[in-house]
């Protein structure tokens, strides 16, 4: 039995699009571009400006449809411009790029990424995540490999605003403990063994430049700690998203946003924001308070959720939210057994520390 890894590579800086000729070339020469309207219209300029001068043409700008869904996906297969093309870029955030992502996949066509905000690791990843057409979460979407390369435009992604950003920040956040979490006691192979090795110092990196990095990017500086924190966000965490099984990569954290998406009121709330939220339970769930504290400093001086209120679940929705995360489907993975009780016990903890400091 045999196992084979694809692993992504990446460019990353202000001028990382002028490596477009030298990465794409052997691809073929036409692009389609697929994304969000907004960040295609950020990237656009650069893209015609780089390929100006190289056999590469991109033939048509086409919007991804808003979410990613299995109807838009269809309709981006149904497109002429799609099918006729050598490559896809897929330019925007998670969702955009999932569904250029799961389009290219089902085409047998290879895709490069250009992330124009670091809000997760779907740029490197070839995890996509799927949704119904109401909103709420479908499914995961496993392609069968990652973009073969990524674009990570610095000085786009600073531009871009902080609310996804910090969003990011909350999403990477869970990668160390939610791995560590659902691995805890294993043994593993040693892809597996690599991922968590990595997953290690995701989140201690987010603490360590995470605050710098959203005040460098609140004034369009492209210091250290914010290309520290954008690779953290986007490599990092999509190395262990590659490498870890899918048990190990998502977990209570995700368990939490999975249920909030079940609910009202979700499209108010980022899926970092949510995850973020969902770590500081899981680190409640889990007596891990010390750590639990330190996550609840730094997302009091980031402006991440502190409580169920700032995800708005309202008491009357909280037994469908407890329900929801005890129906995960990862959660029999958890190092012991985690039952409703448990579940309420650990929120209603949560609420009380949040209580207690203000």
């Amino acid at each position: 039995m045999n196992s084979t890894v694809f692993l992504p590579n990446y460019t990353v800086g202000a001028d990382a699009y002028k490596q477009i000729p030298l990465v794409c070339s052997s691809a073929g020469k036409t692009i389609v571009v697929i994304g969000g309207e907004t960040a295609i219209a950020k990237a656009k300029e650069k893209l015609l400006a780089v390929l100006k001068s190289s056999p590469l043409k991109i033939t048509d700008f086409i919007w991804y449809g808003g979410n990613a869904t299995h109807k838009n996906i269809t309709t981006l297969l149904s497109k002429d411009a799609v099918k006729a093309a050598d490559m896809i870029f897929a330019v925007g955030g998670g969702r955009a790029v999932d569904t250029a992502k799961a389009t290219a996949d089902k085409l047998g066509k290879p895709v490069f990424t250009f992330p124009t905000i670091a809000s997760n690791c779907a740029a490197v990843t070839s995890l996509c995540i799927l949704y119904n057409e109401d909103g709420s979460f479908g499914e995961f979407y496993f392609g069968k490999h990652p973009a073969l390369h990524a674009f990570i435009d610095t000085e786009i992604i600073a531009a871009a605003p902080l609310v996804y950003f910090r969003a990011g920040i909350g999403d990477a956040l869970s990668k160390q403990y939610e791995a560590g979490f659902n691995s805890r006691g294993d043994t593993t192979d040693h892809k597996n063994a690599l991922g968590l090795q990595i997953s290690r110092n995701c989140s201690s990196q987010l603490l360590k430049y995470g605050q710098q990095a959203l005040s460098d990017a609140s004034h369009n500086a492209h210091t250290d700690a914010f290309e520290q924190t954008v690779l953290t966000i986007i490599i990092n965490t999509g190395l262990v998203s590659i490498l870890v099984n899918n048990c190990y990569n998502s977990s209570m954290a995700h368990a939490v946003y999975i249920s909030r998406t079940q609910l009202p009121g979700c499209e108010k709330h980022m899926h970092g924001e949510i995850v973020s939220y969902g770590v500081l339970f899981l680190l409640t769930l889990d007596a891990q308070l010390q750590e639990r504290n330190k996550v609840y400093n730094f997302n009091k001086q980031v402006g991440l959720p502190l409580c169920l209120a700032d995800i708005t679940v309202s008491q009357p929705m909280l037994t469908k939210f407890i329900a929801g995360i005890a129906a995960d489907k990862y959660i029999t993975y958890a190092p012991y057994q985690i039952t409703e009780a448990k579940i309420k016990r650990a929120i209603d903890e949560l609420e009380q520390y949040h209580r207690n400091q203000s």
